[in-house]
């Protein structure tokens, strides 16, 4: 059976609709032929999918202008639309995702460790591929790409479940993908886009036991938790962003207010988006001041407390309530707080910190250790952006989300979280007493 989505992001095979069990059971059937594809062919696909994105990009900018017309006429906010919108440079980048991923070094095979028992036994433990692997994601079309391209590299199938308001551009983007799989005689069913119509699509992906060996949710707080809580397949939760950047008193402040502004303005509807900064109140008054409108006359609104803010002559300020502390804005607000010092910035993080990236700006190498030591977060940054938390950034490739749990994976998920391992064990005709 050859699957594939229409435009209104109906599953079918022929004319008749399938249901997820019907798709998943297709990803399951040809996971084990991914399983063995060898990196040269899995490095070609790769290449050529990039290279297809790139030659119909006009297809798929007419099919993400669909879904950016309707998003605006159902009130998406436009930090959202920010998040669907495609542009030539950002199908360029996607495919640039693809062609890093070529050029990666391919984890299955790879022999993590092994030694020889003392009967003879020669045993060694291999990465080996997932499986099949859901993906439950909102709105940004680039995921499909980076979700294939990954899942691909690992020898995965997946099984794609984006979002209503990106259905035209994703459809476009799984079909060109699939165009290219046939190209090198791979199913089309190696990536398949769910029915995006109802929540039931998602329900029955991530209750999918034995079909679907893990699922990944990439979103909203609301999205992550309602899969994590009523999953019955194994999920690797990536988390939401509230990045935090301390400005300590041994800062240089200009490569400070840089790197802030950087974080929170160079895209803010990202989840590596500095979304609180945090003043180390030993700064003198006119540094706070400048910080503050640092922010304000990037189009920035602060939120934070008026009062203690209005101490330096801050003016402008939003009065913060106890939600914006653990706000994940992904638009132009951020919170912003006076804290004691580096402890104060560190019990701060601690109470409110949705453990994606925290960052710290300061000449200091004590303040510095302390900071890295102190923090739990999936990456700690000194003195640089937050924005570079990203899987493209740290030579990773395309990435499928970032990890802030602490099983298995965390931070940037790239190749080798998206394996398993297996033990080989090599005998000759040893048998246990």
């Amino acid at each position: 059976m050859s699957g594939h989505t229409t435009a209104d992001g109906t599953a079918q095979s022929g004319y008749e609709t399938v249901s997820v069990e019907a798709l998943a059971r297709e990803a399951k059937r040809v996971a084990p032929l991914l399983a063995k594809i060898s990196t040269a062919v899995k490095n070609r696909v790769l290449i050529a999918a990039a290279g297809a994105l790139v030659e119909r990009a006009d297809e798929i900018l007419a099919a993400n202008e669909k879904d950016i017309e309707a998003a605006r006429a159902n009130g998406m906010s436009e930090a959202m639309v920010d998040r669907l919108a495609l542009s030539q440079q950002r199908v360029e980048a996607m495919a640039a995702g693809l062609d890093q991923v070529a050029n990666l070094s391919d984890p299955i095979g790879e022999v993590l460790r092994g030694h020889t028992m003392p009967n003879g036994i020669r045993m060694r433990q291999v990465r080996v591929p997932l499986g099949v692997m859901g993906m439950v994601y909102e709105a940004r079309p680039n995921v499909t790409v980076d979700a294939f391209g990954l899942a691909l590299k690992a020898g995965n199938a997946a099984l794609l479940r984006g979002s209503k308001s990106a259905v035209h551009s994703n459809s476009a983007l799984v079909n060109i993908i699939q165009d290219a799989l046939h190209q090198f005689d791979l199913p089309r069913e190696t990536v398949q886009l769910l029915p995006c119509e109802s929540h039931d699509s998602v329900q029955e992906l991530i209750t999918a036991r034995g079909l679907v060996d893990v699922v990944i949710p990439r979103g909203s707080a609301a999205l992550i938790d309602a899969v994590v809580q009523n999953a019955t397949v194994p999920t690797i939760e990536t988390g939401t962003g509230n990045c935090h950047f301390f400005i300590d008193r041994d800062a240089q402040l200009d490569d400070a207010i840089a790197m802030l502004l950087n974080g929170k303005t160079r895209r803010c509807s990202v989840c590596n988006a500095t979304e609180t900064v945090l003043i180390d109140a030993a700064l003198p008054d006119a540094d706070k001041l400048r910080i503050v409108q640092s922010l304000q006359e990037a189009g920035v609104t602060v939120h934070g407390d008026v009062e203690k803010l209005g101490a330096f002559q801050a003016q402008g300020i939003i009065e913060a309530t106890e939600a914006d502390w653990a706000e994940e804005y992904l638009s132009m607000d951020i919170a912003c707080a006076v804290v004691e010092s580096v402890d104060g910035a560190i019990q701060h993080i601690a109470a409110y910190s949705s453990g994606h990236t925290e960052a710290i700006a300061s000449l200091n190498a004590s303040t510095l250790q302390q900071f890295a030591d102190s923090v739990d977060a999936a990456a700690v940054v000194l003195n640089a952006s937050t924005a570079f938390t990203d899987g493209f950034e740290y030579g990773m490739g395309a990435e499928i989300g970032i990890s802030t749990q602490k099983l298995h994976a965390r931070g940037p998920m790239a190749l080798p979280e998206l394996t398993s391992t297996k033990w080989i064990l090599e005998g000759a005709g040893q048998t246990r007493p």
